[in-house]
């Protein structure tokens, strides 16, 4: 498939580190947005639109016609403003079909309605690994990346890759795989599958953590930096090296603030808990189960 330039503009939650990103092609106005975040307060259970907003304006502002709402995978730190975004711009919500695998694993701690089902169909459509299409003009492909989940997709849209978590800029390292589901040596693997892309390709990842050794968030790297520098996961560095890399730290870290809110909302696609009799929905918080 023919590569061309695509048009990036990110938009930084500081309450999550997330990136979420507007990519189109300039001459048919067609756009794709990724990972866009639902502002959630978690001390008083209210949901927002603040940064999704941005989101509207910029695509109005540049007369855009949104096409798709992706996600790279179900977060597990803000819970997703996919369908509030549908609901103002159109597009087809989409996931990698191993979403159905995560279902499945949080269905029942969650303790879900028996009418949810683990098939994927909260969302419009689910990418196949290594599936084409396009977004106007732009060249677009889904690349299964499982790892840090099993059903993380990275997006190689002309000649720009949205990772999700896999990899995160070079001196922050590589994401986590302790989460239910998630394994090191998949993750190493998935990769090595992205360092198989053009050097020059442009990598645009989902969080920032600002070591401190810089002063500025940062979004943009290439393959051939992250080949290069990545602390985690250089080219060198070998399959057992980095699965023991991984595995020690991630033992160190804490259980992400919003994972319970996020994940129940993000395997929904983005849609809030069905409402009772009363109209109010509520978030479950499963007690000693993750």
């Amino acid at each position: 498939m023919s590569q061309s330039l695509a048009q990036v503009l990110p938009f930084f939650d500081p309450n999550s580190f997330t990136l979420s990103y507007l990519v189109y092609d300039v001459a048919g106005g067609h756009a794709a947005v990724i990972d866009p975040v639902l502002d959630f307060d978690a001390k008083s259970g209210r949901t927002a639109s603040t940064q999704a907003q941005k989101i509207v304006s910029a695509v109005q502002s540049l007369d855009l016609t949104v096409d798709w709402i992706l996600e790279t995978h179900a977060h597990a730190d803000h819970l997703s403003a996919a369908v509030w975004l549908q609901q103002q711009l159109g597009g087809k919500i989409a996931i990698g079909q191993g979403i159905e695998k995560v279902q499945q694993i949080f269905k029942p701690i969650f303790g879900f309605e028996p009418e949810f089902v683990t098939d994927g169909r909260q969302f419009d459509y689910l990418f196949a690994a290594d599936e084409e299409w396009r977004i106007g003009h732009l060249s677009a492909k889904a690349v299964f990346v499982p790892g840090h989940t099993p059903a993380d997709m990275a997006y190689l849209i002309g000649d720009a890759v949205f990772v999700g978590d896999t990899i995160f800029m070079p001196d922050v390292g590589t994401a986590r795989c302790d989460f239910p589901g998630g394994d090191a040596a998949t993750l190493y693997d998935s990769v090595q599958k992205l360092y198989q892309l053009p050097d020059a390709t442009r990598v645009f990842v989902c969080h920032d953590y600002l070591p401190a050794e810089r002063e500025q968030y940062q979004w943009q790297s290439s393959i051939a930096e992250q080949k290069a520098h990545n602390i985690h996961l250089p080219l060198s560095c070998t399959r057992d090296e980095f699965v023991a890399l991984r595995q020690a730290r991630d033992a160190t870290l804490a259980v992400p603030n919003l994972i319970l809110p996020s994940i129940q909302v993000n395997i929904r696609a983005g849609h809030l808990p069905p409402a009772d009799e009363q109209g109010r929905q509520f978030l479950k918080i499963p007690l000693n189960m993750i």
